[in-house]
């Protein structure tokens, strides 16, 4: 991934590979923002108690140092769940978010725009038939089978081709880094059976779950065969990105997005 700094002060990554060209996409740290507290500076999630103002103006700065509109964006209310919409128009101001986590669009005047805190952020381009999606993958996402859907809907909406898609895994929680219990150990095995070793890694009597893993191999099982990983944990580095583990849910989220560049 490559560090793009911005005229606004504002920072993101980015995969710079020819796989996806033809995209605007980005994965925003929290740095350029005028949020305070714990939710300095950057913060895009606007219902964890930030100012609504600083909330608007840091969507105001993430638009414009993407050269594309605010009215441009399309947004999901993200509820963990494995629901995917496809959308052909931004949403209007008046519109309320629909509940899901995930969508796909056609259309070059429409970027898709996500927050996280170290759920995994999803990047799906199909160069062939011009679409793009974006996922919001928790724990909760991954083992009921998120990307399942999300391919479903590539497919049967787009006519897209699982050959022909490209998969980008962006800075989320690693695997050393998100403990988890009983009854997630239970769904984890549950989800992936024989493959279930892989995701979960032990030490020093606990477990830990490797969702970049976990996410790769369900996209594979799709068919997707070119997938790029930014390799950032969120945990490691609260300094450039927010951490509801490390934070201790005092934190705010940032911003993912994707879109289709004009041809």
């Amino acid at each position: 991934m490559k560090l793009i700094q911005t005229e606004n002060g504002l920072e993101y990554y980015a995969f710079m590979h020819a796989d996806f060209e033809g995209t605007a996409l980005g994965f925003f740290t929290r740095k350029g923002g005028v949020s305070v507290g714990h939710y300095q500076s950057l913060n895009l999630g606007g219902s964890i108690g930030d100012d609504p103002e600083c909330v608007i103006e840091n969507k105001r700065r993430v638009y414009q140092a993407i050269n594309r509109e605010v009215t441009s964006g399309y947004e999901v209310w993200q509820v963990h769940s494995s629901d995917i919409v496809s959308i052909d128009e931004p949403l209007a101001p008046s519109s309320p978010r629909i509940k899901a986590d995930g969508i796909f669009t056609s259309n070059p005047d429409v970027t898709l725009m996500m927050r996280f805190a170290d759920c995994v952020p999803i990047v799906i381009f199909d160069p062939v038939k011009k679409v793009v999606g974006i996922i919001h993958a928790g724990w909760v996402g991954t083992v009921n089978r998120i990307i399942d859907n999300a391919i479903s809907v590539a497919k049967n909406r787009f006519a897209c081709r699982t050959e022909n898609l490209v998969a980008g895994i962006g800075p989320s929680i690693g695997p050393d880094h998100y403990e988890i219990g009983i009854d997630v150990i239970k769904r984890v095995r549950a989800t992936f059976t024989e493959h279930a070793d892989d995701v979960l890694i032990r030490q020093n009597g606990r477990v830990y779950l490797d969702l970049w893993t976990a996410n790769r191999l369900l996209l594979v099982e799709n068919g997707i065969s070119r997938i790029h990983h930014s390799n950032i944990c969120t945990a490691c580095d609260t300094r450039n990105w927010y951490s509801h583990r490390a934070e201790n849910g005092k934190t705010g989220r940032f911003a993912a997005f994707i879109g289709l560049k004009h041809e």
